[in-house]
């Protein structure tokens, strides 16, 4: 079934983190998990998407999807793997060369399989914590008032789903207007040398898939790992 919109409650055993977009390195993501002192009988990981593309264990995130302490929302690449088996309406040589290569040369059946899987994740996931909800997206979020988000993915749901795991205004712009009605948004999509934040938006791909590091931030505290967030208010 596929939910749009999916809230999840508070973690009361232990810590909640977002980590930044993996593209397929899952093994680096591991190693990152350890050193973090990650426990899965009690801490939860949310992945802001772009779970695959560019890196060497792209097959792997079937096994990560059935973790029970692991959630992800889709990412534009997610997209670019669910149209193209959905619609074929999908540029394969411009995803071939953002990484989809691997995907394209599989079977229609294992295509069918990763689409089907990705096409279970939310758009957009909040998350209760003490402090209050936090939410989760790939790229923006369309809306000024996090609350209308749901509504948005049910009524606009094509140019609103696109906004969420495509759109890079609010960064380009350097945009600090934040979003109302949630204590912080996260984000990935746009890589950044360190984890920022633009009003109560945090944006934290900051490249462990390619030459930087993957950065984990604590729902509950707002505070990153290994480095700080910067703040632009």
């Amino acid at each position: 079934m596929e939910q749009r919109f999916l809230k999840v409650p508070r973690n009361e055993l232990g810590r909640d983190f977002a980590v930044g977009d993996l593209h397929g390195h899952f093994s680096r993501l591991e190693d990152g998990l350890g050193q973090l002192g990650f426990d899965p009988s009690r801490d939860r990981l949310f992945s802001v998407g772009d779970l695959v593309d560019r890196g060497p264990e792209n097959e792997a995130v079937l096994d990560w999807l059935a973790r029970p302490w692991f959630y992800a929302v889709q990412g534009n690449h997610e997209d670019y793997a669910i149209r193209h088996v959905r619609t074929g309406r999908v540029d394969v040589e411009n995803w071939r060369d953002y990484g989809g290569g691997w995907f394209l040369d599989l079977s229609q059946e294992r295509q069918e399989a990763f689409a089907e899987a990705f096409a279970r994740l939310p758009i957009a996931i909040e998350v209760e914590t003490s402090a209050g909800a936090v939410g989760l997206l790939h790229a923006d979020c369309p809306v000024l008032f996090w609350p209308r988000l749901e509504s948005a993915l049910q009524d606009r749901y094509q140019r609103t789903s696109a906004a969420c795991q495509w759109s890079r205004e609010r960064l380009q712009q350097m945009n600090r207007t934040g979003i109302q009605g949630v204590r912080a948004v996260v984000a990935g999509h746009t890589p950044v040398a360190a984890p920022l934040a633009l009003g109560n938006v945090y944006h934290i791909d900051t490249e462990g898939w390619r030459s930087g590091y993957f950065t984990f931030l604590e729902l509950e505290s707002l505070q990153a790992w290994p480095r700080e967030v910067v703040t632009e208010v």
